[in-house]
C-alpha cells in the first residue's frame, strides 16, 4: 500500500526545511483559498453573507469539540490566544488569599505570568521542578496541598518536548477536588487530545502552532459544570444569551462558552482557522499523529546515534511529542542555531539546545537534509 504524500496540502518553498511547527507554523493551502476567498467576497459584496459566516463560526465550534472530544460545541469559546484563555480563568475564580497554584518550573511564560500575577491577591504560584520525585506527574501532585485551588500544566513541555500523562493528573486532581487547567496548545492538531478523558476542566491553545491556523484567534474548553465558577470580567453584545436582540434592556450571559466572548468576533480567523481544521479532521488525528512521532522516532534514533550530538528531550516513548530537542558540546548553541537559519533550517533555540518540530506533511528527507547540514556545521568548527 502505497503512503499519500501529504505535502501536498503545503505550498512551502522546497528549499526551505520547516522545522518550526511548535512556534508559528505555515498554513496549508486550503487555509490560504479560504482567507483569499473570504477577502474577495468582503471585497464584492461586504458583509451580505453574514449569516454563511455565522455558519462557518458554528461548524469551527462543533468540529473543535470533536478534535478534543469535548462533551458539546457549547463548551467552545474562540478567544484570541492561549493567554487571554487563561487569564479568564485566573481571573474568574473566587481565590482567597492563602491559596496556591500549582506549575512546573518548565512552563512557557503564558502559563506562569498569569499565575504569578496573582501574588497581588495573596495567591501564592509553586513552581515544580519535574525532575524530582518518581515522575513529572509525582513531582506536581507532591506540591499540592489543601489550600491548592488549582494545576496548571502544559501538554508539552515547549522546549524539551516532554509530554504529561494527563489523564492521571486530571484523575488525581478530580479526586482532590484541585481545578485542573491545560495548556495545549503543543499537542492539540499533533496528537490526539481528549478533554474528557484527562478530566480537563479548562483547556486552551492557539491556532498557530500544530493546529496550522493564524495567529490572534484561539480554542478555550470550559467544563460545563465549571462554567458558573468563572466570573466574568469582560462584558459586550456578544456574550449575552439574547445575542442579536439589541433593542433589550435586560441582559443575562450566555449560558454556554460564548459568555466568555465579548465581542465582534474574528471572522477572517474563523474562516481560516475552520479550514485548517477541516483538513486535520478529514486526516485523522491518528494518521497526523501516527505521521508526526515516526519524525520524532527518526530524529530521536539520528540524534543519539550521533556522538557529536546530546538529546535534551526525554526519549522515553511515552513521553514523546512532536518536538526533538538536541544540543552539541562541540559548537554555542547559539553560533550552531544561527548557521542553520542561515542555511534555511528553520528551527528554534530553545531549552539550552536545537529544537526541531516538524509536522505530518514534511518530508523525512527534509529531516535527513537538516541533520547532514548539522554534520557539516559540526565537522566545520
Amino acid at each position: 500500500m502505497t503512503t499519500p504524500d501529504l505535502s501536498v496540502h503545503f505550498a512551502l518553498d522546497p528549499e526551505l526545511i520547516y522545522l518550526n511547527h511548535a512556534a508559528v507554523a505555515p498554513w496549508p493551502t486550503v487555509c490560504v483559498d479560504a482567507v483569499q476567498r473570504f477577502a474577495a467576497e468582503n471585497a464584492r459584496s461586504g458583509a451580505f453573507e453574514y449569516p454563511r459566516w455565522a455558519a462557518t463560526e458554528s461548524r469551527l465550534r462543533a468540529n473543535l469539540a470533536r478534535l478534543i472530544n469535548a462533551p458539546s460545541a457549547n463548551d467552545i469559546a474562540l478567544l484570541k490566544n492561549t493567554s487571554e484563555a487563561l487569564s479568564v480563568v485566573a481571573y474568574g475564580l473566587p481565590w482567597q488569599p492563602g491559596d496556591n497554584v500549582v506549575i512546573s518550573d518548565q512552563e512557557f511564560p503564558s502559563n506562569r505570568i498569569v499565575w504569578e500575577s496573582l501574588a497581588r491577591q495573596g495567591v501564592e504560584t509553586r513552581r515544580v521542578d519535574l525532575r524530582r520525585g518518581q515522575s513529572p506527574e509525582h513531582a506536581l501532585l507532591e506540591s499540592c496541598d489543601s489550600r491548592t485551588r488549582l494545576l496548571s500544566i502544559s501538554s508539552v513541555q515547549y522546549a524539551t518536548g516532554l509530554r504529561m500523562n494527563l489523564e492521571f493528573l486530571g484523575t488525581k486532581c478530580r479526586t482532590r477536588k484541585i481545578l485542573f487547567c491545560i495548556d495545549a496548545i503543543q499537542s492539540i492538531g499533533a496528537l490526539p487530545f481528549d478533554a474528557q478523558a484527562s478530566q480537563a476542566d479548562f483547556v486552551a491553545a492557539d491556532a498557530h502552532k500544530w493546529l496550522l491556523g493564524p495567529e490572534g484567534i484561539a480554542v478555550f474548553y470550559c467544563r460545563s459544570e465549571v462554567r458558573d465558577q468563572l466570573r466574568l470580567n469582560q462584558f459586550g453584545w456578544h456574550m449575552v444569551e439574547k445575542v442579536g436582540d439589541y433593542t433589550r434592556d435586560d441582559w443575562s450571559p450566555a449560558l454556554n462558552a460564548r459568555r466568555f466572548e465579548c465581542g465582534s468576533p474574528n471572522m477572517l480567523g474563523i474562516h481560516a482557522f475552520d479550514a485548517s481544521v477541516t483538513l486535520l479532521l478529514s486526516i485523522g488525528m491518528l494518521s497526523v499523529s501516527r505521521a508526526v512521532l515516526s519524525h520524532t522516532d527518526y530524529l530521536l534514533r539520528e540524534i543519539s546515534n550521533r556522538h557529536s550530538l546530546e538529546l535534551i528531550t526525554d526519549a522515553a516513548e511515552d513521553r514523546r511529542s512532536g518536538i526533538v530537542t538536541f544540543r552539541s558540546p562541540q559548537i554555542d548553541q547559539k553560533r550552531l542555531y544561527e548557521t542553520l537559519m542561515a542555511k534555511r533550517v528553520f528551527c528554534a533555540a530553545r531549552g539550552g539546545g536545537i529544537r526541531f518540530s516538524p509536522h505530518f506533511h514534511t518530508p523525512r528527507e527534509q529531516l535527513a537534509r537538516a541533520l547532514g547540514i548539522v554534520d557539516d556545521v559540526l565537522a566545520a568548527a
